[in-house]
């Protein structure tokens, strides 16, 4: 697998793995590879020193890359997500009917975390239920 540092034609940066450069090539000439920030499929690969990887290096460059205060604001972050997950029940994909009986008083009101597809999001959000998404952290994909 190879890590490609990835630009968009709107400079947002980013990274991603493919199997190899020519993968990278064939995604990108059929418009697969888009900016997680902007969705612009007009991305091409950054300049980038070559590295020897271990997992210290990484996290010390993944740290390096972000100046002070984005380190800062990813720091607070990644304890809101923490206690967040602390303090709520797994309800797995049960998350939406779940939400709905504590929203209509059918069920005792608590902390609760799980899974729920597009359309069940936003038909709890139509009908008032008051939900938010957890980030997904760099770490959680590894």
């Amino acid at each position: 697998m190879i890590r490609f540092n990835l630009i968009c034609d709107e400079q947002h940066t980013f990274e991603a793995w493919f199997s190899s450069n020519g993968d990278f090539e064939k995604q990108s000439a059929q418009k697969l590879v888009s900016c997680p920030q902007c969705g612009s499929t007009g991305v091409e690969k950054a300049l980038m020193a070559p590295t020897v990887s271990t997992s210290r290096k990484q996290e010390a460059s993944t740290r390096l890359a972000m100046n002070t205060a984005q380190q800062a604001a990813m720091d607070q972050l990644r304890s809101a997500v923490k206690i967040i997950r602390e303090n709520s029940e797994d309800v797995g994909a049960r998350f939406p009917e779940e939400a709905r009986k504590i929203h209509y008083g059918e069920s005792e009101e608590r902390g609760i975390i799980g899974q729920a597809k597009p359309d069940e999001v936003k038909a709890l959000v139509d009908e008032g239920v008051g939900i938010a998404a957890l980030p997904d952290l760099p770490e959680d994909k590894n």
